[in-house]
């Protein structure tokens, strides 16, 4: 065993105790903290998700796209707290080995305010989507208005959602903007329809043939899985000024918003007309002039002055 006390033993195990120890054990315990700062994420995530599954909206959400989300998720935090774990790893290390690090640090602060005014927007961008993806706000697939702008998502990511309108035009809004998200196809929407009647016609009656018709068409094969409730007359909403308006409320399947409407005034347009109820329309008067009718004389002027005057 050699002897510590003599050279060059007594040189060389201050410097270890004094410099190479203490960067080993800041490098073991930065390995250590990198390697944990996964699983703590994830568990951080995954308890953020589990709530949402049993109390929010992302039980819609499958098995395959929860794990999605929980793995963007994991990924993100994973590489912020590695980030922040390497450079404050870097900055002791150097600090040890007898490296000045105060203009550093200094320096990193003046970049780091910088490029923070600078990314603050992308950061914003970044945050929203890792809540968007928490809340389950909305996926691919679903009708959304975002930003001032309606259409369906084709593609999310934490920095931004990409939306298709019914013109076909693809619109790409950066998360940070999204400060409302409306979602038009999560589980169910309201059939809100306004119908009107003539004047003449019996309410009640019109009432009946309404709500039959709704209930024909919730009992409908082709429609009976997209109908929750029959739609039918919830009140006499106003009395117009060209007929009765009746108020019909209904619940359909959310994707269905847009086709069950038409198709209920289809059958009631069917359904009046085997009634005879008539459905009121503004009524236009147009007078004529027939070119054909004779023209009336007109009157004979008597003579003038000038007529009646002695000639010279």
């Amino acid at each position: 065993m050699p002897d510590f006390s003599k050279p060059p033993w007594d040189a060389i195990l201050p410097i270890l105790r004094k410099d190479i120890l203490p960067v080993l054990v800041i490098l073991v315990v930065a390995i250590v903290l990198v390697r944990g700062s996964r699983p703590f994420v994830h568990s951080i995530v995954k308890a953020l998700m589990d709530r949402e599954v049993t109390e929010g909206t992302a039980q819609e959400l499958s098995a395959v796209e929860l794990k999605k989300r929980m793995d963007t998720l994991d990924d993100l935090g994973g590489r912020v707290i590695r980030f922040f774990l390497l450079m404050i790893a870097t900055l002791m290390i150097l600090q040890k080995v007898g490296l000045e690090i105060g203009p550093a640090v200094a320096g990193l602060g003046i970049v780091g305010v910088a490029v923070g005014f600078g990314a603050q927007n992308l950061v914003r961008d970044y945050l929203n989507g890792a809540l968007i993806l928490i809340e389950n706000q909305y996926s691919r697939g679903d009708v959304v208005r975002v930003a001032g702008v309606t259409g369906t998502v084709e593609d999310f990511s934490l920095r931004r959602t990409t939306l298709r309108d019914v013109d076909g035009i693809v619109h790409t809004v950066p998360n940070g903007e999204i400060q409302v998200a409306s979602n038009m196809t999560r589980v169910w929407a309201r059939l809100n329809l306004d119908v009107s009647v003539a004047y003449a016609t019996d309410i009640e009656k019109a009432i009946k043939v309404v709500d039959d018709v709704g209930r024909d068409m919730a009992s409908d094969p082709a429609w009976k899985r997209r109908v929750l409730e029959a739609p039918r007359v919830e009140r006499v909403e106003a009395l117009g000024e060209y007929g009765v308006v009746l108020k019909i409320f209904g619940t359909v399947r959310a994707p269905e918003r847009w086709a069950a409407p038409g198709e209920l005034r289809k059958r009631l347009l069917a359904a009046f007309k085997a009634h005879d109820i008539e459905i009121p329309r503004p009524q236009r008067v147009v007078l004529t002039h027939d070119v054909t009718a004779p023209v009336a004389p007109q009157a004979t002027l008597g003579p003038t002055e000038d007529d009646l005057a002695p000639d010279d």
